[in-house]
């Protein structure tokens, strides 16, 4: 709810009361939520082998936009030319909310003021300005850059990848490749679906589990 999309965090049903219609009032509550703020679209991370969830969300009006591989694997230590990485500061705010914007037509300030509180959020800066940036390279963090070099950047500068993993759009065949012969490995397969408001990506991301 910090950002004009809303995004719907991982949702766990017990074993014991699955085939109830939880997860479907789950979400239910969700889009009456959604509605009463006056969020122009919502978006989740669908676990892909859960086929069950695929089908609720698609009933529910929900797109697939994206096959995602989640990645894990140890942190690179190497270097891209040209592009460097550094902590992000309260001064690199607007221009990353710019290049969120150029990616995805919204930004998500809400989201990095929090990882900058935290201390994780990492700028790059490619021709003597901020051409990307990351919360955190890992499963609860997003990151954006005009290229893919931009965020090869910061996936090479993160000291490990949080969680499970980053998330990666295969889509990106040529990002999606380099992760893997940089020696990481895909852990599990997810697809990212939204409802409501969705542009297409003019860059190159990693959505966070939220979106």
């Amino acid at each position: 709810e910090r950002n004009p999309i809303a995004g719907v965090g991982p949702i766990t049903v017990d074993p014991a009361v699955q085939n109830r219609a939880v997860g479907r009032r789950l979400m239910d509550a969700v889009h009456e939520r959604v509605s009463a703020s006056n969020f122009a679209g919502v978006r989740l991370i669908q676990a892909g082998f859960h086929t069950r969830s695929l089908v609720l969300y698609a009933k529910l009006g929900y797109d697939v936009r994206e096959y995602l591989a989640c990645m894990q694997g140890n942190a690179l230590k190497i270097s891209i030319e040209g592009h460097g990485v550094r902590p992000a500061a309260e001064a690199d705010i607007e221009a990353c909310n710019c290049v969120c914007r150029r990616v995805h037509r919204h930004d998500r300030e809400g989201e990095f003021r929090e990882a900058l509180a935290r201390g994780s959020a990492t700028v790059v800066e490619h021709d003597g300005r901020v051409s990307g940036y990351a919360t955190i390279i890992g499963f609860f963090g997003h990151a954006v850059g005009e290229t893919n070099a931009d965020v090869k950047a910061l996936i090479r500068a993160a000291k490990e990848f949080a969680g499970p993993g980053f998330l990666l759009p295969t889509r990106n065949g040529e990002l999606f490749r380099w992760c893997l012969t940089k020696g990481l490995r895909v852990t599990q397969p997810m697809t990212l679906m939204s409802r409501g408001l969705y542009n297409e990506p003019a860059g190159a991301f990693l959505p966070s589990i939220l979106y």
